[in-house]
């Protein structure tokens, strides 16, 4: 588990802000179930989507996206991951393969988390930011992710990954503004998948 709990260059969970924030949603709380639901929530509600809300700069690093209170999925899990880890929780990166429009081409990579809970082992998590067509939530055993796979070129990814991937990383650190990022977002073919995601781990 050692690496699900790592401070890193984009997981930045050592920042002092980000130690802060960890502490004060943990306090109060006992159960390490109960400090990642307060985590999740946290970052789920009180982050904005850089796509839902139209908002600048394009966030990547865990401190960062805690600073500007926005970013993309993939943003939005690099924070969550931090302020897991800041509280001692295993937690993780996973992704899909999604349309954009629901209809086909083009497809976009979607981020979301992992956490390891004790009563229930590895469990998925999606902060992306809810909204009238999207109610992610926090209720084990059970997922609720913001999306389902619904077409035969999307892909819904098991990997479990102690890092951000670096298509996404580069995605969006090259990326100034929100639009830039929805108009050529990271993509893998999934035959394609394996072979990038054990190159990553």
């Amino acid at each position: 588990m050692k690496q699900y709990l790592k401070s890193s260059q984009v997981i930045d969970w050592k920042e002092p802000q980000i130690l802060a924030l960890a502490k004060k949603i943990a306090s109060g709380y006992q159960r390490q179930e109960e400090i990642a639901k307060a985590c999740f929530e946290w970052v789920r509600d009180e982050i904005y989507h850089s796509v839902d809300y139209q908002m600048n700069p394009v966030t990547c690093i865990a401190s960062d996206v805690l600073k500007y209170k926005t970013g993309y999925c993939f943003a939005k899990s690099h924070l969550l991951a931090a302020l897991l880890r800041a509280n001692s929780i295993p937690a993780g990166l996973c992704y899909q393969r999604l349309s954009i429009d629901d209809k086909g081409a083009p497809y976009c990579l979607h981020g979301f988390n992992a956490v390891y809970l004790p009563d229930h082992g590895w469990y998925r998590i999606d902060p992306r930011g809810n909204r009238q067509d999207v109610n992610t939530k926090f209720t084990p055993p059970k997922e609720q992710l913001a999306y389902s796979i619904r077409l035969p070129l999307e892909a819904d990814f098991q990997n479990i990954l102690a890092e951000p991937l670096p298509i996404v990383v580069n995605n969006l650190q090259s990326s100034k503004r929100w639009d830039e990022v929805l108009s050529n977002p990271p993509d893998i073919l999934p035959e394609l998948w394996q072979e990038y995601a054990l190159k990553c781990s």
